[in-house]
């Protein structure tokens, strides 16, 4: 089974680098698929209340068998949880629908910053933080200055920060912003809703390493440090993603596909979006 390497955040909680993703998975299909994550050695799964999936997420925890300590459960708060006491709220529905007593970590989906109310659902969740509800807590699409207003005003440092990242929008900037603030990166949208599969910097590099475009972005990903959950309902996709561990891209192959960048979104700017 694939051996994935853990990521210590900044309190010392351990995630596995590599996870699986139910973004866009239907309700009715998500069991299963999670089943066959974990068949496949998957032992993080991400979530989200607005997905509605959280419960086929917690039945096929319930049915693996596999000890609670290790499975990594990460769900995000909804766009109309955001405020102190909502945080606490909606987290105590998820726990229901997941059939848990802690997730091991709880996110905020978006800053939403024309409500200008992520700065009291970060306390709510540093409440939850405290109160063993979630072991971590972090965000979602969250942009410097958001960041920034929250270390200004709160006591917490997030551990974590979930962005679009893949090889059309490398964010520079904003990694290097984790990196010095002591923020993991995590990457949604791996390969761009698959749209840099195409490329031919990458079918040339999958050709250089016998991998697929996809396992090439996926190892990069992992090779650069971010965390990455990549989603699929195929059993053979669900395995064929994980298998980017018996490979190393070379630094002047990692090189070319950060010059991809063209900065291209396939989802929301963080500052707009909700506005």
């Amino acid at each position: 089974m694939t051996q994935v390497p853990n990521i210590r955040l900044n309190n010392g909680v351990e995630i596995p680098q590599f996870g699986f993703g139910v973004f866009q998975i239907e309700p009715d299909q998500t069991a299963t698929a999670v089943r066959e994550a974990f068949a496949a050695g998957y032992r993080h799964i991400d979530t989200a209340q607005m997905y509605r999936n959280e419960e086929g997420v917690g039945a096929a925890i319930a049915d693996s068998g596999l000890p609670r300590d290790e499975v990594f459960v990460t769900t995000k708060l909804n766009n109309q949880g955001h405020g102190y006491e909502n945080a606490i709220s909606e987290l105590d529905d998820s726990l229901k629908r997941l059939r848990l007593d802690h997730v091991d970590l709880y996110l905020i989906h978006w800053p939403l910053p024309h409500q200008d109310n992520y700065v009291d659902t970060w306390k709510g969740f540093e409440k939850l933080l405290a109160d063993g509800k979630a072991r971590a807590i972090g965000v979602s699409n969250f942009q410097p200055a958001h960041l920034d207003r929250l270390a200004k005003e709160t006591g917490t440092v997030p551990a974590v920060n979930q962005i679009e990242l893949h090889p059309l929008l490398t964010q520079v900037e904003l990694r290097k912003y984790h990196d010095e603030h002591g923020i993991a990166t995590e990457a949604w949208s791996p390969i761009a809703q698959g749209e840099v599969l195409s490329e031919q910097t990458l079918v040339g590099l999958g050709e250089k390493y016998g991998k697929t475009p996809a396992q090439v972005v996926l190892r990069w990903q992992v090779q650069v440090g971010n965390i990455v959950f990549p989603k699929s309902v195929t059993p053979d996709r669900i395995r064929e993603n994980i298998d980017v561990f018996d490979f190393e891209l070379a630094d002047d192959d990692i090189a070319g596909i950060e010059a991809m960048n063209s900065n291209h979104r396939t989802g929301p700017d963080p500052d707009t979006f909700g506005s």
